[in-house]
């Protein structure tokens, strides 16, 4: 169930709506734009703001009556879960897109066709690097992996190869298993989450370059270490330092988690972002992992393998 608020839902159209968000095939952020929404709606239901249908039918609560009401109070603040700075201010143009993304996504898995809504807020897509900025990125990766370099490093060296190689999304690259390598390292199998959901996603094999075998080599080398501090685990990304998992002990103290952990999506856009800085790569390397993907799809967009090699997917 997405977005829970701590309770057995009242209405029978958040119970569908529950169940339609179980089956839908997305990445971790857009699952908990998803939530905010689920969220929100509920609230709007609780508080009578929308239209009584919609308490009784998934369908009238996706209708364009109930949508367009709940836009408007979701948009003013109305439905925040919780105070900013001791109120319920406007929110951000950037979740406001969001907002409507998430609402067309619930309409196509319901089977609903799109929908008009207003602007929504969309916020301009960013620019992504041209072509002989990538050209350079690929060339500055070799030269690097001809040095030492630390774990952290390596470890972005290794996920920018596979995004130039095969363009995926920070969730599919955060998901990716031992499993979706062939023995040899020459191919990768993406599974793809689209943002928008509904429909088939489309699964693949890609080859990979020489630079990405060499990047994703002198990873496993390091990873290997890592994991077998932390009793193992198949996943390709791991963490390099101790941390903490957000919960305490009853004395207080952190809950301390090993290195060599899987590294979830939140943590390797975080080492996108230090790591662009930290080793010198702020003129190849745009602000947002998105920007680079879009950019590899934009100007030399990866073609999956005809056939798919021999190999166990996990």
């Amino acid at each position: 169930m997405c977005g829970t608020i701590g309770r057995v839902p009242e209405y029978a159209s958040i119970i569908a709506l529950d169940a339609l968000l179980a089956d839908l095939r997305v990445g971790q952020a857009r699952r908990r734009q998803l939530g905010m929404v689920r969220g929100e709606l509920y609230r709007a239901l609780e508080r009578g703001g929308l239209p009584v249908g919609a308490r009784r039918s998934l369908r009238r609560l996706l209708e364009q009556e109930a949508l367009t009401t709940y836009l408007r109070l979701a948009e003013s603040g109305a439905l925040r879960e919780r105070q900013v700075n001791g109120g319920y201010p406007p929110t951000s143009q950037a979740t406001n897109a969001a907002r409507h993304q998430c609402l067309h996504l619930l309409r196509t898995a319901y089977g609903l066709p799109s929908l008009r809504l207003g602007s929504g807020g969309r916020v301009p897509l960013r620019p992504t690097p041209d072509h002989g900025t990538l050209t350079a990125l690929r060339r500055r990766l070799d030269q690097d992996l001809a040095t030492a370099m630390s774990p952290g490093h390596t470890r972005l060296t290794a996920v920018l190869a596979l995004v130039l190689d095969a363009a995926p999304r920070a969730g599919e690259l955060t998901a990716l298993r031992l499993t979706h390598f062939t023995p040899d390292h020459e191919a990768v199998y993406i599974q793809r989450r689209p943002q928008r959901g509904g429909g088939e996603a489309d699964d693949a094999w890609f080859a990979l370059s020489p630079l990405a075998r060499a990047a994703l080599e002198r990873w496993l080398a390091v990873r290997t270490q890592l994991v077998e501090r932390a009793h193992g685990t198949s996943r390709l990304w791991v963490s390099l330092f101790v941390n903490h998992d957000g919960t305490r002990h009853q004395e207080g103290r952190a809950v301390l988690r090993p290195p060599g952990l899987p590294l979830e999506e939140k943590g390797l856009l975080l080492s996108y972002r230090t790591g662009r800085a930290r080793y010198g790569l702020t003129t190849l390397l745009p602000p947002k992992l998105e920007q680079l993907r879009r950019a590899v799809l934009d100007q030399t967009p990866p073609v999956p393998l005809d056939t798919a090699p021999t190999a166990h997917i996990g």
